[in-house]
């Protein structure tokens, strides 16, 4: 929020007119910054496992953005039909919303005992770290 505070209080003029007390989000940084840090970490993990995106029959991310998700699916090399997508039915679920998907894609019997399946999420704030 560009305004508030002594220097843009709401109450003038020109702060509302420049609409300074409204929240502004920077949806392009935003988007860069998820899929470059989802897609790093995702690389860091499998690569301290032994393993590489091809070994990967499932990417289940966090479901925050469709865009998001076909980007990093896509900087890992992962077909679209191995990426887990659900928010055009249910939204952003928050913090339920990967094991929201995990359960609906074991209950149509699309995951199966041994695939690898990959996990990532990032949260308010941006945030997101290494399981260790």
């Amino acid at each position: 929020m560009p305004g508030g505070g002594s220097n843009a209080p709401p109450n003038r003029a020109e702060t509302l007119e420049q609409r300074l007390s409204f929240i502004k989000m920077m949806g392009g940084e935003t988007f860069k910054t998820a899929v470059r840090a989802v897609t790093d970490v995702c690389r860091e993990v499998l690569a301290e496992s032994g393993f590489t995106s091809a070994d990967v029959s499932w990417l289940i991310p966090h479901q925050a953005n469709d865009r998001i998700i076909k980007a990093v699916g896509d900087r890992l090399q992962i077909p679209a039909d191995r990426c887990v997508v659900n928010i055009d039915r249910y939204g952003n679920t928050s913090a339920a919303s990967i094991p929201i998907a995990l359960d609906e894609y074991v209950r149509a019997g699309k995951i199966k005992r041994g695939d690898l399946i990959l996990f990532t999420a990032f949260g308010a704030g941006l945030t997101w770290a290494r399981p260790w």
